[in-house]
């Protein structure tokens, strides 16, 4: 029996700009399944980015709930958030955000390490995680010392290396060029799966969304759900 692991019931997401309210998000309903992949898309300022970030608990809705996993996040205080996010979620930036003072391998094992792994546990994981992204051999590099593909290739097993329910990937290929970026969403693809783990992933790009097992549009507040090619 496939178990519903997001939830989201009549989001609502409101901002100020100036003496105006603008609706972000108006009445948002989502279920994801465990192990599903589903793919955002939807025109510059929809809000894409906006729903990833409530859905990771870095924002809070005006209204509505967000369930992941059975717990309710939107009732959650900032402690219990934080330490919920460090133990169920993983995140990928578009600008990667890796730590710069850290090399490659201790990059990926700062989620262990918080998450309190033995550092037994902790070097296997990661040798494992740097087989799968093919930069065994870059281990002790820093990231100024990795091209942009190489430094998302770390992003995506530092977000995996804790073995999260749910990996939120914002634009990962959106700063890399068309190759690099096919290549590096493919491997994300074959990992989440191998991994067994939920993806939602917003992009610009319908390419990118079909490898996705759904994909959904956000537009005027509202999401829905598309197939094909289709134009704005």
């Amino acid at each position: 029996m496939t178990q519903t692991l997001v939830k989201i019931r009549a989001l609502h997401y409101r901002v100020k700009e100036g003496d105006q309210t603008r609706l972000i998000l108006d009445g948002v309903n989502l279920e994801v399944q465990a192990g599903e992949s589903v793919a955002l898309l939807g025109r510059s300022g929809s809000g894409k980015s906006t729903l990833l970030n409530l859905i990771s608990g870095i924002d809070k809705p005006n209204d509505g709930s967000i369930l992941i996993d059975n717990q309710e996040i939107t009732r959650l205080g900032e402690p219990a958030l934080t330490l919920f996010r460090r133990q169920h979620i993983g995140v990928i930036y578009q600008f990667f955000h890796l730590v710069p003072t850290l090399t490659v391998s201790e990059n990926i094992a700062l989620a262990l390490e918080l998450n309190h792994w033995a550092p037994r546990d902790i070097k296997t994981r990661v040798d494992s995680l740097l087989d799968q992204v093919g930069l065994s051999l870059l281990a002790k590099r820093f990231p100024d010392q990795l091209s942009g593909g190489e430094q998302q290739r770390v992003a995506i097993a530092r977000a995996l290396a804790h073995q999260p329910s749910l990996v939120l990937a914002d634009e990962p290929t959106g700063n890399l060029d068309a190759q690099i970026g096919r290549e590096v969403i493919a491997l994300l693809n074959r990992l989440v799966t191998h991994e067994g783990v939920t993806l939602i992933l917003v992009t610009h790009s319908q390419a990118v969304a079909q490898g996705a097992n759904r994909i959904l549009t956000l537009e005027q507040g509202q999401l829905a759900e598309r197939a094909g090619d289709f134009a704005w």
